[in-house]
């Protein structure tokens, strides 16, 4: 009789636990749908606040102590520094078609012959200056000859504006999350390093640090020289006149990210200022796009933060694969929750001590 007993106990225990057990899954299934579209926000707003908490800190005591004003001019004024160019932007490529479209329309619009030195280019430079030589004497007959092509461009270019305004609002929203976060910052701090160390134990502080030294150094070496290569770059391109200087200053930032160099926009850029302005403009463009393509050499031993030494592979796979999951915002999330990932994981090897000790 005691052994049925106990067995009843215990098969009404289990089915409790599971009943419980279903429930809490739903529950944190239910939860995770629900919170899903906002994790990429949330996770770029806490490590841009991670980032920025030095300069604000110093704002605020330049304003008096008046820490919210200071969050607030922050997330003005990066939102104005995003709006301000994607309009303009946008604009200029608005301007630039219509412009097109009359030329092609009155069949005035005149493509220039391609220069001799085209042709020698390496791998695409023969067939480059055959289908420049096609559209700058038979521009009707060269956009039927290319029309699958063009088509296929004008969508994926479509595709591109529709994604990078998508990854612009989301940037944002997570500029105004990361603005709630500055504003609250010790009471988010000391939320954050109680998380950590409910999961970390006893090593839940060192832990917060090490992470947040890593954000700071991949935020200010990667992304903060990244930025600089960007800006120098579309400064470069708008005194030469270059067409569409914003949409290869976003290529420069992508590639910067990722870690690959910038001459790899540049070079055909320069290409293009060779064969469109005079040879001294295009010289010192040239030498130009060499210096800043070369910059992150000495700007990222001076930005980024002292012990914090991340392969430029780690950095390589997090862009790439944030990008490809989540668009533009997910370039910087992926490289530096990489680059989280692989200081911690560092930072347990080399604290593992050898048995036999």
């Amino acid at each position: 009789m005691k052994d049925s007993s106990e067995r009843k106990v215990l098969g009404k225990y289990i089915i409790e636990m599971a009943v419980k057990l279903s429930i809490l899954a739903m529950l944190v299934g239910w939860t995770f749908l629900l919170v899903r579209p906002f994790m990429i926000p949330v996770i770029w707003g806490m490590i841009l606040a991670v980032a920025m908490e030095p300069f604000i800190r110093k704002v605020t005591a330049l304003l008096g102590g008046r820490r919210s004003l200071a969050a607030t001019l922050f997330v003005l004024t990066i939102i104005a520094a995003l709006i301000i160019p994607s309009v303009l932007l946008v604009m200029e490529s608005i301007d630039t078609v219509q412009l097109i479209s009359e030329r092609m329309h009155e069949q005035t619009l005149v493509i220039p012959p391609p220069p001799a030195e085209v042709a020698e280019w390496p791998l695409i430079g023969a067939k480059v200056h055959q289908a420049w030589q096609l559209f700058s004497t038979n521009l009707e007959g060269a956009l039927r000859q290319f029309a699958p092509q063009l088509k296929g461009f004008v969508s994926s270019l479509l595709g591109s504006v529709g994604g990078g305004l998508s990854g612009l609002f989301m940037v944002i929203v997570s500029t105004c999350i990361a603005g709630v976060f500055l504003a609250k910052a010790e009471g988010s701090a000391a939320v954050a390093e109680k998380i950590i160390t409910r999961f970390a134990g006893e090593k839940g502080a060192a832990t917060t640090a090490l992470a947040t030294a890593t954000i700071r150094g991949v935020m200010t070496g990667v992304v903060g020289v990244a930025v600089i290569q960007a800006v120098l770059s579309a400064i470069g391109m708008v005194v030469v006149g270059v067409p569409a200087a914003g949409l290869w200053s976003v290529l420069v930032l992508v590639f910067a990210v990722s870690q690959l160099p910038p001459i790899i926009v540049l070079g055909p850029v320069a290409a293009y200022v060779f064969s469109a302005a005079d040879t001294t403009t295009a010289v010192i463009f040239l030498l130009w796009a060499i210096v800043v393509s070369a910059s992150d050499g000495f700007l990222k031993p001076l930005l980024m933060g002292r012990g914090v030494d991340i392969p430029m592979l780690v950095i390589l796979i997090g862009a790439l694969g944030g990008m490809m999951l989540f668009g533009i915002i997910g370039l910087f999330v992926g490289a530096v929750v990489l680059a989280i990932m692989y200081t911690e994981f560092m930072a347990w090897v080399d604290d593992m001590q050898p048995v036999n000790e």
